[in-house]
């Protein structure tokens, strides 16, 4: 049989270019800068709209191979419980665990006792000989539980050289000194898996940006180099004593290429020891900082964007913050949904059979290179200021950070959806196996999330008896208010204001039998100039406060005389008008 004929679809098109892009491009902009086009990250890197493929560029290697390794946490406050959490995630689908304990950056509230009786009960069955993948979060306890560990293993007989353990010391918790000369204790004892850990992750939840992240990891990893090396080790074992981690969050490309960049940088790091690179390891913990209490099941979807954007930007272990963490200790079904995320990444979209999918591509190397730019520029503070000087300086950046996220943030630029965008006021609560409760924070990077302006003015809303309303008085046509309707009942039950939205019949009567006590009047500007101000005259002997959707151009003084206290638009303090709407009703 003949062979069928070949078809080039694409020969069809005229050849694209980029000059022929921006023609196209210039014609949609109206006159309008190109530059209109190009957002910038908080490190102040310019994220262009189009990058030509990246030439001569080559896969970045992970430390594991066919993917990264599944990790569990496991938090629960009670051994026993913890115990069980362990083996069912273990049973269905986990390959490892991240024992976090309490006290620890990734605690959160919870986290398991660090003692010996507790960890030998938390590991009671699991079979730590296979090679079982283990991180340990372990805050200031690091040394404390290294032995605890150790006792643990010989009394099962079981050898070190069979175990992988991630003991997880952290220099900013305790002493460099003591635990460089733990983690050679170890080394000498026959544990081979990183004992040392560059953790960041405190940048990323006090509100930093990708290239603080990075800077305190590198800062963090010389500081152990230095502390090994001077306790005897040589340079190239003292590299493999280390590991990192990083937050992932729902910043895809960002996330991807900041755990690209982390490679770059420490091989860099290597290069100047006279080293020859290898792949380090790095663990990935979705943000905190991304977790919305309000309507959780987003985060979900947020979760899910990390680990991809971890998973194929080299991560070599994943573990997922449960949906439902901002708002208490997980129960199973937040655990579940936590485990099964990454697995469907891995066994159904097969993400790990590909070494880094971001090579090559123009938009992601750039990105890359950048991010590692301005890191490197970070981290080299560190080593003419000292690492106790550098923290401090690093904190002040991070409060000016998280002072321009949460600006952002409430002037809807950054938008959250569930509760910036999209709020359900009538949203049904979710189970946790434990409420949430206050936990002590980090002084020089205290934890935040974006979310939590907002839902502070939702909870201010719902402690009343009944839930405070706005009424949106509409003027004209369907066809006349209706966008700004919508957008007006998203911008006041973002602070849990219900609107309840003018249809037909008298505006007095209606707003009357509304029960709201604040009004806000929607419509087109057109209809404004016809109709707004005698609606507001109309409706200002029994409003508290008159808003009007829109900016108010040259009606602006006579509206306010109207009795219009208020306007909302786009780009506006939503925080400031919903704080101000609340204490009016």
């Amino acid at each position: 049989m003949a062979a069928a004929p070949q078809t080039t679809f694409a020969s069809a098109f005229p050849a694209a270019d980029e000059a022929h892009w921006k023609t196209l491009v210039e014609r949609v902009l109206k006159g309008a800068a190109f530059e209109k086009l190009v957002g910038k990250t908080y490190d102040g890197i310019a994220i262009q709209p189009l990058y030509p493929r990246a030439a001569n560029a080559s896969p970045m290697a992970r430390s594991t191979q066919g993917g990264w390794e599944t990790l569990a946490r496991i938090d629960h406050t009670d051994a026993a419980s913890a115990n069980a959490q362990a083996l069912t995630d273990l049973e269905n689908g986990a390959n490892g665990l991240a024992l976090t304990f309490a006290g620890s950056t990734g605690a959160y509230g919870f986290g398991l006792r660090a003692d010996e009786d507790t960890l030998d009960h938390v590991l009671d069955a699991v079979v730590l000989e296979t090679g079982l993948p283990i991180e340990l979060d372990v805050g200031a306890a690091g040394t404390a539980l290294a032995a605890a560990l150790e006792k643990i293993v010989n009394a099962r007989k079981i050898s070190a050289a069979d175990l992988h353990v991630h003991f997880g010391l952290d220099p900013l918790h305790e002493n460099a000194d003591v635990i460089a000369s733990t983690a050679l204790r170890l080394k000498k004892a026959g544990y081979s898996a990183p004992i040392i850990v560059a953790d960041a992750r405190r940048v990323h939840q006090a509100g930093g940006t990708e290239a603080q992240e990075l800077a305190l990891a590198l800062a963090s990893a010389l500081s152990s180099l230095r502390a090994l090396e001077k306790a005897g080790a040589s340079l190239d074992d003292a590299c493999g004593m280390i590991s990192f981690r990083l937050a992932a969050d729902a910043d895809q490309f960002l996330t991807l290429a900041k755990f690209r960049a982390l490679r770059q940088l420490f091989a860099r790091i290597e290069a100047a020891c006279g080293l020859t690179p290898k792949p380090i390891h790095i663990h990935a913990e979705t943000a905190w900082r991304m977790m919305t209490r309000r309507d959780p099941y987003v985060n979900l979807l947020r979760t899910t964007t990390a680990s991809f954007a971890a998973g194929i930007g080299g991560a070599d272990r994943i573990s997922v913050l449960p949906f439902t963490q901002a708002l208490g200790l997980p129960d199973g079904f937040a655990r579940r949904l936590a485990r099964n995320t990454q697995l469907v990444l891995l066994e159904e979209s097969n993400l790990g059979r590909v070494e880094d999918a971001g090579a090559g591509a123009g938009g992601i190397e750039t990105l890359t290179d950048e991010l590692a730019a301005a890191a490197w520029a970070l981290f080299q503070q560190s080593e003419t200021s000292g690492l106790p000087l550098f923290l401090l300086s690093l904190s002040k950046d991070v409060t000016k950070a998280r002072g321009a996220r949460l600006k952002n943030i409430a002037r809807r630029k950054d938008p959250l959806t569930g509760a910036s965008e999209f709020p359900n006021v009538h949203e049904k609560p979710v189970e946790v196996a434990k409420p949430a409760r206050a936990w002590k924070s980090d002084t020089l990077f205290p934890p935040m999330r974006l979310a939590q302006e907002f839902e502070a003015l939702r909870d201010r809303a719902d402690a009343g008896a009944t839930r405070p309303k706005i009424f949106l008085a509409t003027l004209g046509t369907v066809a006349d208010y209706t966008a700004r309707a919508m957008f007006a009942k998203n911008f006041f039950e973002a602070g849990g204001l219900e609107a309840v939205i003018h249809d037909s019949g008298d505006l007095t009567e209606a707003f009357a039998a509304s029960g709201a006590k604040l009004v806000c009047l929607v419509s087109s500007d057109t209809v404004y100039a016809e109709q707004a101000i005698a609606a507001a005259k109309q409706l200002a002997p029994k409003a508290a406060k008159i808003y009007l959707a829109g900016r108010p151009g040259d009606l602006e003084g006579a509206l306010k005389e109207a009795g219009v206290s208020g306007f909302i638009y786009v780009g506006c303090d939503l925080i400031e008008i919903l704080t101000e709407a609340l204490s009016s009703v």
